[in-house]
């Protein structure tokens, strides 16, 4: 059977309409040629709602299904998250899903790539500016005040401040940006904000960069790509760009009232998680073969 027509597809199939005319673009290009059609994925707070502890973020309960219905119609899958990728394939449910056998796990910003083909993760060797700060970042913390609740997660690869638990979660954010950001210059690194987070990692990495790598490496000819936060900006940007050489995109925000960045660029807003599962079903489901 053949895919559906470029004029109807949004009626015939309840796809949401995205509000520009580049999104309605993309999402007909995927739609037509489905095959070499890339879909790529943020994971925390748009696979999985975002928790106050990321060790116990699962994806939606409908995520797996949702992909692994969709993964074989389309030319490749993958996850781009700042998460370690054996992480992310934990707390996603991914390993050993029928359907799901080609997937792509990009941890790290890219650093690091899990595939299901072989159920292995390989990555360069750790940044030499991580240990050292890991080690300072607790008394720099100490010097820039007492905020109960504020906590440091440690990725491998990069280390983490988290506010969400602390008492004034926006101040704690603004008070501990600044002095974050001269401990990683001074090691060589940078810091990524994101929703109530900042990150201590290696330059040079980011999703645009992991992503293009991927597209490029695939071929391909369309994409939909769906994240929730700054992390998720530099896609953003960069499928922005493969616009200009011809190459059709659907950029989706996962909704939140945490970040607004997003939005305002994106073709589509959803609603979270749910909102992102829906939709990837409702591609699958309208993919026909």
């Amino acid at each position: 059977m053949g895919n559906p027509s470029p004029d109807n597809t949004a009626e015939d199939s309840a796809l949401p309409v995205p509000v520009t005319q580049a999104g309605r673009d993309g999402l007909r290009a995927l739609l037509q040629r489905p095959r070499t059609a890339v879909i790529g994925l943020d994971f925390d707070g748009t696979l999985a709602p975002i928790v106050a502890d990321p060790d116990q973020a699962r994806a939606h309960p409908g995520a797996v299904p949702a992909l692994a219905a969709l993964a074989p119609k389309v030319g490749s899958v993958a996850v781009v998250t700042g998460r370690p990728a054996g992480v992310a394939v934990r707390n996603g449910g991914f390993a050993g899903v029928p359907g799901l056998e080609h997937l792509i796990v990009l941890g790290h910003y890219g650093a690091e790539r899990w595939d299901a083909a072989t159920g292995t993760v390989t990555a360069p060797a750790p940044h030499p500016g991580i240990a050292t700060v890991r080690a300072e970042l607790p008394g720099v913390l100490d010097r820039a005040g007492a905020w109960p609740g504020t906590w440091i997660e440690e990725k491998g690869r990069a280390v983490a401040v988290h506010t969400r638990r602390a008492d004034d979660p926006e101040a704690a954010f603004r008070t501990l940006r600044a002095p974050l950001t001269d401990l990683a210059t001074r090691h060589g690194l940078i810091v990524e904000p994101g929703r109530l987070v900042l990150e201590l990692r290696p330059p040079g990495v980011d999703k645009g960069v992991a992503l293009l790598d991927l597209l490029r490496r695939t071929g391909a000819e369309s994409v939909l790509y769906a994240g929730d936060d700054l992390g998720d900006l530099p896609a953003f940007a960069t499928l922005e760009k493969l616009r200009s050489e011809g190459v059709p995109s659907l950029l989706v925000c996962s909704g939140s009232s945490e970040v607004t960045e997003l939005a305002e660029r994106a073709d589509l807003v959803v609603g979270g998680p749910e909102g992102v599962v829906r939709l990837l079903a409702s591609v699958a489901a309208v993919i026909q073969g």
